[in-house]
This record gives C-alpha cells, sequence and structure tokens, in this order.
C-alpha cells in the first residue's frame, strides 16, 4: 500500500457478524494483506520475565477477542482512526520462552524490522520485560526519547534473583543504556507496598516523576493529563501500559495486582489528554486472561489500545495534510 492509497479498515460487521471470523486487533486486515502499515499493532507471547503469576504470554490474543466490538469512529477524539491511516496487525513476534536474554534480541530485531518500514508500532504483550528491546529499537529511529509508564509499580529494580532482565527492570536498564530522555520520564497510577524507601530514592535518581493513583483520583484526570503534556513537550514519546496501573476491580486478569488503583475511565481520559503529544509507538501489556472474569481487563486494554492507535493515527494524517 501507498501513502496515497485509502486505508484498509476492519471486516464490516454489517456483513460478517462481530464473532465470526480470525480475531485480528479490531477485526483490521493482516498486514500481509496490505504489504505495508502505518501503524502496525503486534503481539508478543512471552511471560517469562514474571516474578508472581505468569499467564501474560496469551495476553495478546485476548486483547485481540475482545478488540472485535471496538468500531471505526471514535467519539472521544472525534476521529476514524482507521479510515485516517492503514493500520494492520502485525502477528506476532515468536521469542524463545526458555531464553530470556534471547527472546530480548529476538523482540528487537523484529521491532527494527517493522519499524524500518515506516511503521509505528502498537504492541500487546506478553510482560512488562518486552518494553526494553521495544525502546531499544525506538531509540534507534528518534533518539533517547519521552516515556510515560502507566503501572502500579516502578519497574525500575535492579535485579530479580540475579537477572538483569524482567518485568521489574526494564526501565533502570533502558536508563543505564542511555535510550531515554531523562528529562521527560514519569510513572503514573503507582501505589502499594514497596521494598524500602530507597525503591523511591533510586527512581528519582533516574530522572522519574511520579503520578501515583491517589494523585490522579484527588487532582483528577485533566490536570494529571496537564501536567505529563508539560513535562514531555514536543519530545517523541513512547508510552507503557501495564495494566495492573488499573484497580483489580477494574484489571483483574493480571500477574501482580494492586489494590486502589485507577478506574478504566481515567486512564482513557489521561490518553485522550495526551493527543496533542508526539507519540512515537507504545505497548499495552500484563493481561494474564486465566484471572480475567468476563473480559474485563482485556477489554480495557483493547480500548486502551485502541485510544493510543487513534492518538498515533490522527498525528500520521495530521503530517501529511502539511
Amino acid at each position: 500500500m501507498s501513502s496515497n492509497e485509502t486505508p484498509r479498515g476492519p471486516v464490516d460487521s454489517s456483513r460478517v457478524p462481530r464473532y465470526a471470523g480470525p480475531a485480528t486487533f479490531a477485526r483490521l486486515p493482516r498486514l500481509d494483506e496490505v504489504g505495508r502499515a502505518d501503524v502496525a499493532v503486534v503481539g508478543v507471547p512471552f511471560d517469562s520475565g514474571v516474578s508472581y503469576r505468569p499467564g501474560a504470554r496469551f495476553g495478546g490474543n485476548a486483547i485481540r477477542e475482545a478488540s472485535r466490538l471496538l468500531r471505526p469512529y471514535n467519539p472521544a477524539q472525534d476521529a476514524s482512526p482507521f479510515a485516517l491511516a492503514q493500520v494492520a496487525d502485525g502477528g506476532d513476534i515468536a521469542v524463545n520462552p526458555f531464553h530470556i536474554n534471547e527472546a530480548v534480541e529476538t523482540i528487537e530485531a523484529a521491532a527494527d524490522d517493522l519499524l524500518g518500514t515506516g511503521a509505528r508500532l502498537m504492541t500487546l504483550g506478553g510482560d512488562h520485560t518486552i518494553a526494553l528491546p521495544l525502546l531499544r529499537s525506538v531509540a534507534k529511529k528518534h533518539g533517547p526519547v519521552a516515556l510515560l509508564h502507566f503501572d502500579a509499580h516502578l519497574d525500575t529494580w535492579d535485579t530479580y534473583f540475579g537477572a538483569e532482565y524482567t518485568h521489574g527492570t526494564p526501565f533502570r536498564r533502558a536508563v543505564e543504556e542511555g535510550i531515554l530522555d531523562t528529562e521527560a520520564l514519569s510513572h503514573v497510577g503507582t501505589r502499594g507496598p514497596l521494598y524500602g524507601k530507597q525503591d523511591l530514592t533510586d527512581d528519582e535518581k533516574m530522572g522519574f516523576g511520579i503520578v501515583t493513583s491517589a494523585d490522579v483520583y484527588r487532582r483528577g484526570a485533566d490536570e494529571v493529563a496537564d501536567q505529563l503534556r508539560q513535562r514531555i513537550g514536543d519530545r517523541p514519546l513512547y508510552i507503557s501500559i501495564d495494566i495492573d496501573c488499573l484497580d483489580p476491580a477494574h484489571a483483574p486478569g493480571t500477574g501482580t495486582p494492586e489494590a486502589g488503583g485507577m478506574t478504566s475511565r481515567e486512564l482513557l481520559e489521561i490518553l485522550r489528554g495526551l493527543a496533542s503529544c508526539n507519540l512515537v509507538s507504545a505497548d499495552v501489556v500484563e493481561v494474564a486472561p486465566a484471572y480475567d472474569h468476563a473480559e474485563i481487563t482485556s477489554v480495557a486494554a483493547s480500548h486502551t489500545a485502541y485510544e493510543l492507535t487513534t492518538i498515533m493515527s490522527r498525528q500520521i494524517a495530521e503530517a501529511r495534510a502539511k
């Protein structure tokens, strides 16, 4: 597909029921059906880096199944994302489940290939380990990027059982490797017990600002989004969303749930408030469907990915119109 062609959108639900046919994200075409994409939705079925409950390797397909009900017009952003840019499902990046270091290398190489086509990535995890190779790849293209990290946890610990690559360490590694813009790093939705106060001290030294879930509750989504926009500025932005940033009432299907989290409404409203930011790629991780109920978690994750995809599609269309 050339940049001048009309994007190919989702399957027409007036002709094929939403519950029929293959479960691509939002019922969009596969990447091999359109040749190239402006936004490639890819899964990474990997959860060998988890420290508690496994199962996020099944998250990508659960999100795809839940995304069957997504419709082509997004009224919250007044946009039809799949008409503005070619969005396609790029399938899964198959990685070695028995060797974390090899898996990290495989993810980075696959992301390099996809970004090399000019696509932006909307990645469905998998556990949070995958954020590091994705950030490495994005930084090769854009230089050190601003990071907005939605999570109950900091994910800036040093090691677990001596392992440097886990779902609790990706952003410490990213800071150490110089692939993040340390003037524009933020956690959102953090809460719960820590190993000690030193965790917060170390995190602050790396350059992170923290907006806790209690801050979101007290200050509201609009004020938080405004603060984040000011911190990010016009830098290239990567958003990484651990679904456990949501309260277990809104996302029970995850590996390390913590009480007192954000609502799905708050998360979506904050993301919509970031529509003017230069979003270059994003991920949604840690959906573990074995612990889910009535697809609560995967529905929340599919809508989260939809808002992120809408932001990227709008920006691509606006850039082409200039």
